[in-house]
């Protein structure tokens, strides 16, 4: 590794997000023969804003709330990148999820730069009385921050449309201007987009069919488990099996639930629905771990839930062809050589769960447009993208002789050092 270049961190079980994302990053910078002096640029931050936020609850007391907004990159155009609650947060957290934003939104050639947001706090033990104080709290704390030309929020772990709804009414009223286009992931009639909430989980199947294209598998004799069944999980899923894939295994909170003969996606969206938003107690299955979940010998793994769950412990025994990362994260970076060395491919969180934000640019684009698009043009156009973005991965692969996350992280760190000497940034 070239002087510029930090030594990767000693391997540990789970790293901290922002080191993860660092090793990729460098990496991809050194295959890329990047610069110094635009690595470095590129490594940092362009603006961290850390805010504390005082709320009245319920009870009369006053709680004090860590807030949390980075701007990685705004080269490529405003920055974007969703507000996630959670008591998880940190400002490592944010810096990193901010970067994947940068790269995700160019490696799918959209015109955005990458941010993120957080507030440390658990909702699911706060009010909506308290929730909408604390959104609107944080809003007029980063009312300088935010702006449909600058930064756009969306929704992240812990928050909703109707959080989304709050943040975009106090911005108006602060600006004195209606102002739709400052945050995305809105309900649909405040402006939101049609194909908006399957749109992350449809841009893991159409990643996922590029991918087994590739890969000479055909999805009516393919299985597959996936891990997470929320949002993105239990649409990937659906999406999948009308692909013809057979989905042997779901798991969620409560555990993994596995049959061989496949699971029918429908009948448990619908059991969750009816069941308090949990697979608990799911009879169509035999119960499992989500640890065993993801060892099950199976064509394609998609992990949709949290961060590090593919580690140097568990790599070795991934027993898929294919994964598809639908979560922010979910395979650490120490585990990437051991993935490769089995001959499986990944299909990166930067390029297969990145529909989402390509529908969400789609959201702002018709805001400012103030003209709406059918459901059918929002998804023909996204699977469009999405397909180019596969394309220009797997070719950068081949090019490079890279996995396709380095090959991800090279196209969009290409385009990002490409514009900002376009710029004359420095």
């Amino acid at each position: 590794m070239c002087a510029r270049y930090k030594e990767p961190a000693p391997i540990k079980d789970h790293l901290n997000p922002l080191d993860s994302m660092m090793e990729r990053f460098s990496e991809a910078a050194e295959k890329l023969g990047l610069d110094e002096s635009t690595y470095n640029a590129l490594k940092s931050p362009e603006k961290s804003v850390a805010v504390s936020i005082p709320v009245t609850m319920d009870d009369g007391k006053i709680q004090v709330f860590e807030g949390y907004r980075v701007i990685h990159s705004a080269n490529l155009g405003p920055s974007k990148g969703g507000i996630r609650y959670s008591m998880s947060v940190t400002l490592d957290e944010v810096k990193a999820l901010a970067a994947w934003m940068t790269w995700k939104c160019a490696v799918v050639g959209i015109p955005y730069g990458g941010a993120k947001g957080g507030i440390k706090c658990e909702p699911r033990d706060m009010s909506q009385g308290e929730l909408e104080r604390l959104t609107r709290a944080y809003t007029v704390a980063m009312a300088d921050v935010f702006g449909p030309e600058k930064d756009i929020p969306a929704p992240d772990m812990g928050t909703t449309p109707q959080i989304m709804a709050w943040l975009m009414d106090e911005y108006s009223k602060i600006k004195g201007v209606s102002s739709p286009a400052v945050v995305t992931g809105k309900p649909l009639v405040l402006g939101g987009s049609l194909g908006r909430v399957e749109a992350t989980g449809r841009g893991v199947m159409v990643s996922a069919r590029s991918a087994m294209g590739k890969l000479k598998m055909n999805p009516s004799s393919a299985t597959a488990a996936v891990q997470g069944f929320g949002n993105v999980g239990s649409i990937s899923a659906k999406l999948l099996e009308q692909q013809g894939v057979k989905i042997v295994a779901i798991s969620d909170i409560s555990g993994g639930y596995y049959n061989p003969k496949g699971i029918d996606i429908e009948e448990a969206m619908a059991y969750v629905a009816a069941n308090k938003g949990t697979l608990e107690g799911f009879a169509n299955a035999d119960k499992i771990s989500n640890e065993e979940l993801l060892e099950l010998d199976v064509d394609v793994l998609v992990p949709a839930a949290m961060e590090d769950q593919i580690t140097v412990n568990n790599a070795d025994r991934i027993k898929a062809k294919l994964i598809v990362e639908g979560a922010n994260g979910p395979t650490s970076s120490n585990a990437d050589q051991i993935l490769n060395d089995k001959g499986i491919m990944v299909i990166p969180d930067i390029l297969a769960n990145a529909g989402g934000v390509t529908v969400s640019y789609f959201e702002w684009v018709q805001n400012r447009l103030g003209y709406f698009w059918t459901e059918e043009r929002v998804n023909r156009r996204a699977d469009r993208i999405m397909k180019q973005a596969f394309e220009a991965v797997y070719d950068a692969s081949i090019k490079y002789n890279v996995n396709m996350r380095i090959a991800a992280y090279i196209v969009a760190i290409d385009k990002v050092a490409s514009t900002m000497r376009l710029r004359g940034t420095f």
